[in-house]
């Protein structure tokens, strides 16, 4: 065994560990330096820099970090793959800051160059008709910062516009006068920011002072010290020097617009003081600069942090992805392959109006709806807090009772006992102990005379909820005094059969003991010598009438007080003589027990029933009370000839009964507030509000989205389907899901479909089935046209069950002239005047929408008017589409001309022309959406277009769906030049129902309109000042001699 020196390697232990941690050290030296040769680098995981002190952040207030104006550019070595997204963003976007908005600049490091003219004045850039009033909906805004409406200068920093809706943006250079610490604060009316850089550069902006976050906080004018963070710390600044600073404004819709920054030096006693036009200047001069030229814009902190607010969940059921958005990008089964799957079959629907002759405007009533299936979630749910149209109630019924009535309450045990009771105790005077005994009242009360149970009062039915409950009775004239009747201890005898409620439920059903009982009642009469004629005759005695013996009884009550039905209950004031009173109960005999607690309860607890009462002029009244009225508050009337003394001596007597309450302790109360019981439960049944609707196109409801397919009935139609393309390539395709299924009801003839599967060949290649089928009901082919275009009869409707085919069902056949080009190409038709902004985000959109489909089969064609705020054709050559035009016009904005003008530059008659509008958003599948649904000679496509509401973006979207408007439109144009054109004659000085006038036109062409809701296509809310050449009055009175 050979010789290991063992003892010698443990005395130098130690050097030999320190040997091998220099080897690693020198070993991963190596390998960084080849890392970085290589372009990369090891990256450091802790969260220090190269110097080892702690990297910070400035956080604004909802704790989004913003970039530090000391904090190091990454090494130019390191991987542009890892470079962290700004919080906020979504890191897949095509454009990080904005859906469809162009790449936004770096921030501003180097600012330009300065000029001594720049003194006295800053720059301001207004952002006009954006709701809300935090900073932070500012930047939601879609053109904030690069393209604001308009760009001004301002002299000092206290702005007041005296506008609602808008945001400002304020920045510059601040020129201090002399060295030493300065504080800064900010007063605004709504929202304020202001951000100082501690050099001239833009990039090193820092947010030193604010007015709120939410949009809610404001101040006075000159009210510099209401918050704490108005006030900045003290900041060191030299007067040699300038800094760059910004100030961000939001004001809503209410309130005195203002903002305005002040400084003062860090002394004791010193008051805030507004930054003049002696310590500002420009950042740089935009006089001669396009609306289009935004290089110059500086990009700070300030512009970005924010941009959209992080929501864990969509509020728009519509935002969630749906296999629908990219279904477009999935390989097509070639259309080859599926023409003889099913049999050739006449398309010739009977809703056509080819021919007929349509008045002007009235084709709106000849547009039919599509189902869907499944379900794309176009409703707009989020929007129906104040809209609730998709139901059929009206919006004054659902705010008075809601959905109670689809709802039937359970009922506990011993539950309709005490309902029962309740509803019999319900009316104002119809408690037994307010009533004397019967021997005791001979002389004043007629006696008890059984009457029938009548169904009117006053000449007025009621309505009751159901045919088997019947009203209660209700008193007759006075019957003759020598005719015998019947005696009854109390008053009165209710019906037995409950009274109806009118809270849009039916009473509860009576016991079967109950249902026994004869209908007939027993009514109190007064004697008709005892009524109070309608003018009161001379007064009998200087106090005037003498008082009648019983004061609130039912002899004659006080008119009831008038009650508001939405006020909060006053308790009632006591009264000198009140039924159950001291004095009543001296008057009145023993009585048996009193009513229980309950029953008291109940009668409080039940409103607005109405109650046969006798008043001074009239045997019976109804008159509406509410929960909160007692009997006791129902008194003597006030008759006429009373004096001052009765008032005066009610007064003594109601002061005097106080006092002996008081005496007497704690009176037990009247009023009680409102049972609730939690434990209350119902029965409710499936409501499918969805099966009734129509497919016809309802132009009141604005938030209810496409019409939903049964799914029964469209997984029985892709069966079918399926079966008939296996039995025909041998069970080649597997179908993997159903992604949409598009379905047009024709009533005679049948169903038209637009099926869109999701296969699998057996290869394993995953493909994408579009194609129109039709299920034609049985005979219904005996009327068809042979398909030469001509107008087709109407055809008895047949029920699907008598089908010739064995299996009892319709047919399923291949319609013919209806099949969509996926390789046509779409022509988008713009005209444009003074809209710069708009249209650098609509060309970013088509550019956008360019790389995300890989679709070069479009074309964008822009018709100018003249535009003065920037150069549209150098605009349309820059932008990286596959194809544009430009077409220039002179003279005023005529949409029609322009619409006109842009197909006629269209050369292909087999194309597509989609007239469109500039302020859209597009999905990645509008190309998609356009080609299925445009069939030459068949088809065209007026998609409905979300038109968000102000303050709103994609992101948020909230609005309504624009189910009058038919401007964006898709059409074959051998289609459109077969039906005219635009109609440039009479709409040549204005806009606004040419495409209702083309809509008449296209539909008498014997064309369908294909209308639906589409996800994700939205109707940018934009200012209309400046549209169009239009002057404002100030410019006018200006240019005026």
């Amino acid at each position: 065994m050979p010789w290991f020196p063992v003892k010698k390697i443990r005395k130098q232990i130690k050097l030999l560990l320190l040997l091998l941690l220099l080897t690693c050290a020198a070993w991963l030296t190596y390998v960084h330096l080849s890392l970085v040769r290589q372009g990369r680098a090891l990256r450091q995981r802790l969260g220090y820099g190269r110097d080892g002190e702690k990297l910070s952040g400035v956080t604004d207030g909802r704790g989004i970090r913003a970039a530090l104006s000391t904090q190091r550019a990454e090494d130019s070595s390191e991987s542009r793959e890892e470079e962290r997204v700004p919080e906020g963003r979504d890191p897949d976007a095509l454009f990080p800051w904005g859906a469809g908005r162009p790449l936004s600049l770096n921030l501003t490091r180097q600012a330009p160059s300065w000029r001594e003219e720049y003194k006295g004045q800053v720059n301001l850039h207004v952002f006009e008709d954006w709701c809300g009033g935090a900073v932070g909906h500012l930047r939601r805004n879609l053109h904030f910062p690069l393209f604001p409406h308009t760009r001004t200068t301002v002299k000092k920093l206290a702005v007041s516009p005296k506008w609602k809706n808008y945001g400002l943006r304020i920045f510059g250079f601040i020129h201090p006068a002399r060295d030493g610490d300065v504080q800064f604060s900010v007063a605004s009316d709504d929202n304020s920011e202001f951000w100082l850089s501690p050099t001239e550069s833009p990039a090193g902006a820092q947010l030193v002072a604010f007015v709120g976050k939410t949009g809610s906080e404001w101040t006075a004018p000159g009210e510099f010290t209401k918050f704490s963070s108005q006030v900045s710390k003290p900041r060191r600044l030299m007067a040699s020097r300038r800094y760059y600073f910004e100030l961000l404004h939001k004001q809503d819709d209410r309130g005195s617009d203002h903002v305005e920054v002040g400084w003062r030096a860090f002394l004791p006693g010193l008051k805030f003081e507004v930054i003049g036009s002696a310590h500002i200047s420009l950042y740089t001069d935009e006089s001669a600069l396009k609306m289009d030229h935004v290089a110059h814009v500086p990009q700070s902190p300030a512009s970005h942090v924010g941009g959209r607010l992080l929501q864990e969940e969509p509020r728009a059921d519509m935002l969630r992805p749906d296999p629908r958005d990219t279904f477009f990008l999935t390989p097509r089964v070639e259309p080859w392959s599926l023409e003889n799957v099913l049999e050739p079959c006449t398309y010739a629907p009977t809703y056509v109006v080819k021919d007929f002759p349509i008045a002007r405007y009235q084709g709106l009533q000849f547009v039919y709806l599509s189902f869907v299936y499944p379900n794309d979630h176009t409703r707009l749910t989020h929007m129906e807090t104040d809209n609730k149209c998709f139901y059929r109630e009206s919006p004054l019924y659902l705010e008075r009772f809601g959905f109670y009535k689809y709802m039937k309450m359970d009922r506990e045990e011993g539950e309709e006992d005490e309902e029962e009771e309740v509803q019999r105790r319900a009316f104002l005077f119809l408690n037994p102990d307010d009533f004397l005994d019967d021997e005791d009242d001979g002389e004043l009360l007629d006696g008890l005379e059984p009457t029938e149970a009548p169904g009117t009062q006053g000449g007025r039915r009621l309505a009751a909820p159901t045919e088997a409950l019947a009203t209660p009775a209700l008193p007759t004239p006075p019957a003759l005094l020598g005719r015998p009747t019947p005696r009854r201890s109390r008053a009165l005898s209710w019906a037995a059969r409950p009274l109806p409620l009118f809270w849009g439920r039916a009473p509860p059903p009576r016991p079967a003991a109950a249902a026994e009982r004869p209908p007939k009642v027993y009514v109190t009469r007064v004697r008709p010598g005892l009524r109070v004629p309608p003018r009161a005759p001379a007064p009998l005695s200087p106090h005037g009438p003498p008082r009648p013996p019983f004061p609130g009884v039912f002899l004659r009550p006080r008119p009831l007080p008038r009650v508001q039905l939405r006020a909060r209950p006053r308790p009632p004031r006591a009264r000198g003589h009140r039924t159950g009173g001291p004095q009543a109960a001296k008057l009145r005999p023993p009585a048996p027990a009193p009513t229980t607690q309950g029953s008291r309860e109940g009668q409080a607890r039940e409103p607005e029933l109405t109650a046969p009462t006798t008043d001074s002029n009239y045997s019976s009244e109804a008159q509406p009370v509410t929960s909160f009225l007692s009997l006791s508050q129902v008194s003597r009337p006030q008759l006429p000839g009373e004096n001052e003394d009765d008032e005066e001596g009610a007064q003594g007597e109601e002061a005097a009964l106080e006092d002996s309450e008081e005496k007497a302790g704690p009176v037990r109360g009247r009023w009680r507030e409102d049972a609730i019981n939690w434990q209350r439960t119902f029965s409710v049944g499936s409501v499918d509000f969805e099966m009734l609707r129509s497919d016809w196109n309802d132009l009141r409801c604005n938030v209810s989205g496409n019409l939903q397919l049964q799914e029964a009935e469209a997984v029985d139609v892709v069966a079918q389907y399926m079966e008939r393309l296996n039995a025909r390539h041998g069970g080649r395709y597997a179908l993997l899901r159903i992604v949409n299924v598009e379905k047009r009801r024709d009533s005679a003839r049948g169903s038209r479909f637009l099926l869109e599967l999701e296969l699998q060949e057996r290869g394993g290649r995953r493909l994408r089935l579009s194609e129109y089928v039709f299920l034609r009901l049985p005979r219904a082919h005996a009327s068809d046209t042979d398909g030469d275009g001509e107008s087709p009869e109407p055809a008895p409707a047949v029920s699907p069950a008598a089908s010739a085919h064995p299996d009892g069902r319709p047919e399923l056949c291949r319609p013919l002239r209806l099949a969509w080009r996926q390789d046509v190409m779409v022509h988008f038709i713009v005209p444009v005047k003074n809209q710069a902004r708009w249209v650098v985000q609509f060309l970013a959109d088509m550019a956008a929408l360019h790389v995300r489909t890989g679709d070069s089969r479009f074309s964008v064609i822009l018709v100018d008017f003249e535009s003065e705020d920037m150069d549209v054709e150098r605009a349309l050559r820059a932008a990286p589409l596959p194809r544009y035009q430009y077409l220039r016009r002179t003279g005023n904005f005529e949409r029609s001309a322009g619409l006109q003008a842009g197909v006629a530059a269209v050369e292909d008659a087999s194309s597509i022309v989609f007239l469109c509008d500039l302020h859209i958003h597009f999905p990645p599948s509008i190309l998609d959406g356009i080609r299925k649904h445009c069939v030459e000679g068949k088809l065209a496509f007026a998609p409905v277009v979300m038109r968000l509401g102000c303050g709103s973006s994609p992101g948020d979207p909230h609005g309504y769906w624009e189910v009058n408007g038919f401007g964006l439109f898709g059409i074959y144009k051998s289609d459109f030049d077969r039906i005219g054109g635009m109609n440039t004659e009479e709409f040549r000085d204005q806009w606004g129902g040419e495409d209702w006038e083309l809509l008449d036109r296209v539909l008498q062409a014997g064309l369908e309109v294909e209308r639906l809701r589409v996800r994700n296509f939205y109707h940018h809310f934009h200012s209309k000042r400046g549209m169009w050449g239009v002057r404002s009055r100030k410019a006018a009175r200006k240019e005026a001699p």
